[in-house]
């Protein structure tokens, strides 16, 4: 802002302030009812321009029906303050409390169902199954037949136990 600026707002400030101060003094009971016309004319300054403008400004800021709400009386809240108020408070430590108590294990299947879910839909998201293990077939004939079968055939048995 320019010195010229400034020195101008305070030269408008000061002659509106010189004029309230005199009808303050002499007439306190008027301001509580909207004034009239007449008496606004008396805090309206002495220049030509904005006049009527300025005698509606003063008629509708006064009287009993408008509201006096002021931003003197109200406490400034920092914007730090209210996001804290309106923030949830973690929950994070008492659940990993909670969770490393547990001592329930979730079934193999679960698990596998939940993974398979969460997985994504292209292969490569998806790993290979394990391979299955091939089950050995079990032999049609039990060891005292291969014993025997030895004896008759061989005359004596090859592979003795140890």
């Amino acid at each position: 802002m320019s010195a010229s600026l400034v020195r101008r707002g305070l030269e408008l400030f000061n002659s509106d302030v010189k004029d309230v101060g005199k009808v303050k003094k002499k007439k306190k009971k008027q301001q509580q009812t909207t004034p009239g016309s007449s008496s606004v004319m008396e805090l309206v300054s002495t220049k030509r321009q904005g006049v009527t403008r300025q005698v509606k400004r003063l008629q509708g800021r006064l009287g009993p029906g408008k509201s006096k709400a002021t931003v003197k009386d109200k406490r400034i809240k920092s914007a730090v303050e209210e996001f804290r108020k309106k923030q949830k408070k973690s929950q994070m430590s008492t659940n990993l409390k909670y969770f490393m108590e547990a001592d329930y294990k979730a079934p193999e299947s679960h698990t596998l169902k939940i993974l398979s879910h969460n997985s994504g839909r292209q292969s490569r998201n998806h790993p290979e199954p394990p391979a299955k293990k091939a089950k050995e077939t079990p032999s049609l004939f039990t060891e005292k037949e291969f014993q025997q079968f030895q004896k008759e055939y061989f005359g004596r048995t090859v592979e003795e136990k140890k």
